[in-house]
């Protein structure tokens, strides 16, 4: 079986440790600035817990530094970048070429440098330019085929990473101008308002309403769970659970699940047994419905009713009452319940009488979801979950040697002592208190025993096995295989000309083009050039509101009356939204 990662998702300190229980081989997170989740920065201090933690099991750390950067800031990211590598973390995920000429300039540390999905990764042409640069890993956009992943993948030797869960950006990432251009938040600079998630109406050249007031632009959520053997066939490196803002029973509940159904297909590169007291079950966490996007054929991927989480499916409303309703599924006090829009909470149940917190909405007929599970959220919180490294224990009587599940091997010798009065009764305890390992990052999977013990009282067995493991621990992390990015260099970009899509927001990122060999027309959206693409996305309206073959120029209108015109590239099925200025027809 193939090794494959599964990469998990954390806002701060505990929600990392959380991630590392539950069974993830590596994690990204935010330092204190620059990353594309701004919200959710770490300091210094708590990155250097998590790493220390984290590579007790061989775990990885990385972080988040996806944004593009001024020519002031990259001065400091450098500093950051030195102080990320001397506490241990093992990668950076980076959006800004400038970063990547620090690199190149020999002004960096040798830390591993991922490109970013925020680089707009969808074409072999640009996993090339990326391998043929030296980088590590490419992280691939998440509108790719199963068919077109498999390409990249047999196409270039860098790792190769993907999402497999979670929530989607509408607009393929780095390519999104649209919350920028309405208040000025950039979601290149960490700062998204999501207008994705926001009302429009949909109209014609006419005026002719199509949809009023509708989420037009709301995905549901990312579940690939189903496509797992298929995506490790294609010789994906790293399985990516999208989710820095979510909380720490949502990351508990996520990990665990795709941990268990990853292990169906390949092994883990990470060290450790996962000691589970719950059934993880994604339906029951944060989601807006799923869909496996254009990973196979295409289906729809859009929720227009609400950008709220829709939970899972419990059935439909078979009586009403006047304060009360039923359905065919148990449900428990204070419950969150969703249904045509709308939410409410179980006050409390009588039989197959439910009670709500209000009636608005509920029919016979109508389907009910479950948003909010107290008691699976309950059971998740006081969950015992626990990681622990297999280790196997042999002594001849005269030494003690154990060996860990990665081959670090360690041995102390035993105290001189008496013959034991009852040599068989002495063996015993002394294999009993070596397994009552329970207190430490250890269990013992085995124990080999031959020669003779000396009398030794419990209390000093225990400390016997108190000091192996601590310095097993030591050997482990004197062992860490710590990965070094190798040099990198200038090759080839595939394009000639770059405009404002390449994000090019300080002169250093545009030197580095330019020793690519590409003439640098504009610089960013953020940098005050004027975009005409507002967003390109595989979500389109003609397919949702089956219009592909009508002639119809169509016009997004937001809440404020605002109209943005839409330009539909019918060849590679994608939307165009533009800016409200551009004077070019959609």
């Amino acid at each position: 079986m193939k090794k494959v990662e599964l990469l998990a998702p954390a806002k701060d300190k505990q929600t990392a440790f959380t991630a590392i229980n539950s069974g993830c081989d590596a994690l990204y997170i935010g330092a204190q600035n620059f990353g594309a989740r701004k919200k959710v920065g770490n300091c210094l201090e708590d990155i250097k817990e998590i790493v220390e933690y984290a590579h007790k099991f061989y775990v990885k750390v990385h972080v988040t530094m996806n944004t593009i950067l001024t020519d002031g800031e990259l001065e400091e990211a450098q500093k950051l970048i030195h102080d990320l590598y001397e506490i241990g973390v093992d990668a950076i995920i980076v959006q800004d070429m400038g970063i990547i000429k620090l690199a190149i300039d020999g002004k960096l540390p040798p830390i591993v440098i991922h490109a970013s999905t925020q680089c707009d990764n969808r074409t072999l042409e640009k996993a090339k330019f990326f391998e043929n640069i030296g980088l590590s890993r490419v992280i691939l956009a998440r509108e790719l085929s199963l068919e077109k992943i498999k390409n990249i993948c047999e196409n270039i030797n860098a790792e190769v990473e993907t999402f497999i869960h979670g929530a989607l950006c509408v607009s393929y990432s780095g390519q999104c101008y649209l919350s920028h251009y309405i208040g000025g938040r950039s979601a290149n600079r960490g700062e998204c308002a999501q207008a994705c998630r926001k009302k429009y109406s949909l109209v014609d050249e006419s005026g002719n309403l199509i949809a009023k007031d509708k989420y037009l632009l709301s995905m549901k959520d990312f579940n690939a769970s189903k496509h797992l053997k298929k995506l490790i066939e294609t010789g994906i490196k790293s399985f990516k659970i999208e989710g820095r803002l979510k909380d720490e029973n949502y990351v508990k509940n996520v990990v665990a699940f795709y941990r268990q159904e990853i292990d169906k297909y390949a092994l883990k590169t990470s060290s450790g047994k996962f000691f589970l007291d719950f059934e993880p079950d994604v339906s029951k966490s944060f989601n807006r419905g799923f869909t496996d996007y254009f990973l196979d054929k295409r289906k729809d991927c859009f929720n227009f009713e609400s950008p709220k989480s829709l939970g899972e499916y419990l059935g439909k409303v078979t009586k009403v009452g006047k304060d009360w309703f039923e359905l065919g599924t148990e449900v428990s006090k204070q419950d969150g319940l969703y249904f045509n829009g709308f939410g409410c909470l179980v006050n409390k149940t009588e039989g197959k009488k439910i009670y709500p917190s209000r009636m608005d909405g509920i029919a016979a007929g109508i389907n009910v979801y479950r948003n909010f599970n107290a008691e699976f959220e309950k059971q998740l919180t006081n969950s015992k979950i626990k990681r622990q490294i297999g280790v196997e224990f042999i002594t001849n009587g005269k030494t003690l040697k154990a060996i860990d599940e990665d081959k670090n091997c360690v041995q102390i010798t035993l105290p001189d002592g008496e013959t034991p009065k009852n040599p068989e009764k002495m063996k015993e305890t002394f294999i009993k208190q070596l397994n009552k390992t329970g207190g430490s990052d250890f269990y013992a999977v085995n124990i080999k025993y031959s020669g003779e013990l000396p009398f030794m009282p419990v209390s000093q067995i225990n400390e016997i096995r108190r000091s192996i493991l601590l310095k097993l621990m030591d050997e482990r992390l004197k062992n860490y295989p710590r990965e070094f990015q190798k040099p990198l260099r200038y090759t080839d970009f595939p394009s000639q000309k770059l405009d404002y899509r390449a994000n090019i927001h300080n002169q250093t990122a545009k030197c580095f083009y330019e020793n690519c060999d590409c003439e640098v027309c504009e610089m960013s959206a953020e940098s005050g050039s004027k975009p005409k693409e507002l967003m390109r996305t595989k979500h389109c309206l003609k397919y949702a509101f089956n219009m592909c073959q009508s002639p119809k120029k169509l016009y997004l209108v937001d809440e404020k009356g605002k109209k943005y015109p839409l330009e539909f590239d019918c060849k590679n099925c994608e939307m165009i939204i533009l800016s409200s200025e551009n004077k070019k027809e959609a």
